[in-house]
């Protein structure tokens, strides 16, 4: 097991500051999934900023609504939301209440319990692609819907927190475009990552649906 230098918990203030001020921030620090079979660990190496209202790409973007309402919440919760019919993803809720803005947590490196991430993964070759990309870190980590609202912030009793750790340096750390979004929001430089990290999950351009005819 590798451990952090700093097993604390993130506090709440943490979360409670601008979305861009917090997503870079996030790279490098462990995210701990308490699950019923035991911990797995997960050093963040990719996420992306949703600024809520402001923000185009954000589930927020047209107001609150039954699905999104923990965006609306405290800082330092979970979101957890369901697509395609398939997958799960797991975002943290930041900035004042009401803002609703959230960091999706895109990729890392599973560090603790592989054993528990291979048996949901079965189907990742390397252990690099255990968690790369927002639904394969969601299944490696065993979160679904019934962790929407957790607080992460809760101590280590809670089933999610992110350690204080170390943060990656500011030279470290890219942007670019978020993946898969279109229109308006497609021009904002709001994914981050940890530069040539192996986990880190290839960059895609929003592609529009074709109509039925």
């Amino acid at each position: 097991m590798i451990e952090s230098p700093d097993r604390t918990p993130l506090p709440r203030d943490f979360f409670d500051r601008p979305v861009l001020e917090v997503a870079p921030d996030l790279l490098g620090r462990t995210l701990v999934r308490m699950t019923d079979d035991g911990p797995i660990e997960l050093r963040l190496t990719e996420v992306e900023a949703y600024a809520g209202e402001a923000d185009p790409g954000s589930h927020a973007y047209r107001g609150r609504t039954a699905r999104n309402a923990v965006m609306f919440g405290p800082p330092g919760h979970a979101y957890v939301y369901f697509t395609y019919g398939m997958w799960h993803c797991l975002n943290l809720v930041c900035g004042p209440e009401g803002t609703a803005s959230g960091v999706l947590l895109r990729a890392g490196e599973i560090r603790t319990g592989h054993d528990l991430a291979r048996h949901r993964r079965a189907s990742a070759r390397h252990d690099r692609e255990l968690a790369m990309g927002p639904a394969r870190l969601a299944t490696a980590l065993d979160v679904d819907r019934t962790l929407d609202g957790t607080d992460a912030c809760d101590g280590p009793e809670s089933p999610l927190s992110v350690l204080t750790g170390t943060p990656v340096p500011p030279g470290q750390v890219r942007s670019g475009p978020r993946t898969g979004v279109g229109g308006d929001g497609a021009v904002h430089p709001w994914r981050f990552w940890i530069d040539s990290d192996p986990t880190v999950s290839p960059y895609r351009a929003h592609t529009p649906r074709k109509r039925r005819t």
